[in-house]
């Protein structure tokens, strides 16, 4: 049996706060939030007006469940830390890359040439710009990264839009 992680929905497009949902979880107790069948374009389009609205920006996190690097990222956001810095700054949003073979014109939308790595992170403003462009393909190793490291990149961006974190980039 697969064990669940309460957890909140990433974007919601009613404006009436976030619902609750069950992500179910991999044998390791990482979160497996990205859903193959969801219309990831009409997701990123709501949250990032979702974001404008909110005076947040759009967080996409582009990975699949088969990715230990995607699932580590994830279980990391569901933290109380973390859960507080998104929730306060961003609208999440998971978007399912199969095999790196799907979604691909979201990457390419914010100037990315398809994703190179899972998972791929963007920070989106409320206007649709990408702050995020040098470093959002760098987080296939987020399984490895450490906490404080992973907080700050996100907190840097979280009230002023780019503090400089994007020259910090990691391979």
């Amino acid at each position: 049996m697969t064990a669940c992680s309460t957890a909140f929905v990433p974007a919601n497009a009613d404006g009436k706060g976030a619902d609750i949902i069950d992500y179910p979880r991999d044998k390791h107790g990482e979160v497996m939030p990205f859903v193959s069948d969801k219309n990831a374009s009409k997701a990123v389009d709501e949250a990032i007006i979702k974001a404008a609205a909110e005076d947040k920006k759009a967080l996409i996190v582009m990975g699949a469940n088969w990715c230990h690097d995607s699932r580590a990222l994830a279980t990391h956001f569901e933290t109380s830390e973390f859960k507080n810095l998104l929730g306060e700054n961003y609208v999440l949003e998971y978007i399912d890359v199969g095999q790196k073979n799907k979604n691909q014109d979201i990457a390419r939308r914010f100037g990315l040439d398809g994703t190179k790595g899972t998972p791929t992170v963007l920070i989106i403003d409320g206007t649709g710009q990408i702050l995020n462009l040098e470093t959002a393909p760098t987080w296939r190793n987020a399984a490895s990264r450490k906490d404080v490291d992973i907080y700050d990149y996100f907190q840097s961006y979280a009230h002023d839009g780019n503090s400089g974190a994007d020259d910090i980039v990691e391979d």
